[in-house]
């Protein structure tokens, strides 16, 4: 027998460093895939465009022909501007009244939906949430044709109860109509926050409220009382949501009235719109700085939302 051993060198450990780096290596891929498209598109699509309206504001520019650059000419405009604080009237009114009676009214059928044992619950969430599967476009048609004043619903239940509105057409008059757009938008937004509601209390225990019930609290103390401190997290996301989009929003007002009649229903972003692309006027630059008046107003809401509006979880 010879004395001479053999050397054996360890696989295993090896295999298993190359299995780590391969791991790695597809993590790093799978990263950059996942991450880089959608970052890039943002940058590209979101905040270079942002970033630029900025530039845009300070220049006299119709989009098309060589800029002049008039430093903050236009923003002093603006602020002079008595269409543009008529607009942002408008835009108070409905940032006050849209997101109120979306949020109490989707409170109150979501607590409905979840505390009472309806045979049509799953009905009552599909019909709920079905304007929100319809388009703007859809939605705002809809209620112009209800606010018709030859053959609108709206008249014709007025005139089967006995009050006859003779051919009032509800949109056409500076009275009713930023009044009359105010339930198409409501009726557009409720059903998705009915689900978002409805979602949050289902994860509330059930043993509070029984708790809430041996003590003799009804529907409307539980509610208050029980349900909406418990997703206070909830509606705080919502009204935020609810304020940054009728400040934003204006394509239900440009096809139900397109800001008439005589101004009436005008908003922010309507006028902004118009301003850069509209016939009359083609001046992008003074619509940049208006839209950059927008934005400092919408994280000016942001934040007072965040001062006034609790972000304390309950915990249970």
């Amino acid at each position: 027998m010879s004395d001479s051993t053999v050397v054996t060198t360890p696989k295993a450990p090896m295999r298993k460093r190359m299995g780590l780096d391969k791991a790695n290596t597809q993590k790093w891929i799978f990263l950059f895939i996942a991450i880089v498209p959608p970052f890039g598109g943002y940058l590209l699509f979101t905040l270079f465009p942002n970033i630029l309206s900025v530039y845009y504001a300070l220049l006299n520019w119709d989009g098309f022909t060589d800029a002049t650059f008039v430093g903050l000419s236009n923003f002093v405009t603006a602020f002079q501007d008595q269409y543009v604080w008529r607009a942002l009237t408008h835009n108070l009114i409905l940032m006050i009244t849209v997101p109120f009676f979306v949020i109490i009214i989707s409170l109150i059928l979501a607590y409905l939906i979840t505390n009472k044992s309806y045979k049509e619950n799953k009905l009552l969430k599909i019909l709920f949430f079905f304007p929100n599967v319809l388009s703007t476009v859809v939605v705002a048609l809809l209620w112009a044709f209800i606010y018709d004043g030859s053959y609108g619903l709206l008249n014709g239940l007025l005139k089967f109860i006995g009050i006859d509105t003779g051919n009032f057409y509800w949109l056409g008059n500076e009275n009713t109509a930023l009044a009359s757009i105010i339930p198409a938008w409501v009726w557009g937004g409720v059903g998705l926050y009915v689900i978002i509601f409805a979602n949050a209390m289902l994860a509330i225990p059930k043993s509070l409220y029984e708790a809430a019930i041996l003590e003799g609290a009804g529907h409307m103390t539980r509610l208050f009382k029980i349900t909406m401190p418990l997703v206070t997290p909830i509606i705080r996301v919502s009204a935020l949501f609810l304020v940054v989009g009728t400040m934003k929003g204006f394509e239900i007002i440009l096809i139900m009235t397109n800001g008439g009649p005589f101004g009436s229903t005008d908003v922010i972003g309507l006028y902004m719109f118009n301003l850069a692309f509209g016939v009359e006027y083609r001046n992008y630059g003074y619509a940049s700085a208006v839209g950059m008046i927008l934005f400092v107003i919408l994280v000016t809401a942001k934040l007072l939302i965040d001062k006034f509006v609790p972000n304390k979880g309950y915990e249970y």
